[in-house]
Order: C-alpha cells, then structure tokens, then sequence
C-alpha cells in the first residue's frame, strides 16, 4: 500500500503560490499559507486563491496606471 504525502500551499513576497513537500523545510523567501494536504488538494486549493497570477508589484504599478487613466 502506497502511504500519502502530505504537502504544503507556500507563497512568495510577489504573492506567487506553489506547493512543497510537508517534511521539507521551506526554502528562504518563502512561507506556509495555511493549506496542508495530498498535492492535488494542494493544487486545488492554489486554484480557487490565486486568481491573477501577476506578480504583486506588478499588479500595484498597473492599478496605478488604471486609477490615472480611469
């Protein structure tokens, strides 16, 4: 029988999702979000948060722009 492994939903400092395995330590400029679970969970879970992948300066320096022109 085949034992599950558990894994974590981690995010950057630019808001960027990705999954890591839960008995890893999580690399330097990264943290735990808050989801733990099978890594298909995991990706669900990413699915239903991160809804505009840009990277946050990004997003910031075009709802600038947005308020300026709008």
């Amino acid at each position: 029988m085949r034992q599950e492994r558990f894994y974590e939903v981690v995010v950057n400092a630019q808001g960027q999702y990705s999954v890591w395995p839960a008995q890893w330590a999580v690399p330097g400029g990264w943290r735990v979000a808050g989801f733990r679970d099978t890594r298909e969970q995991c990706l669900s879970h990413i699915d239903s948060v991160w809804l505009d992948q840009r990277e946050s300066n990004l997003r910031v320096a075009l709802s600038g722009k947005e308020a300026r022109h709008g």
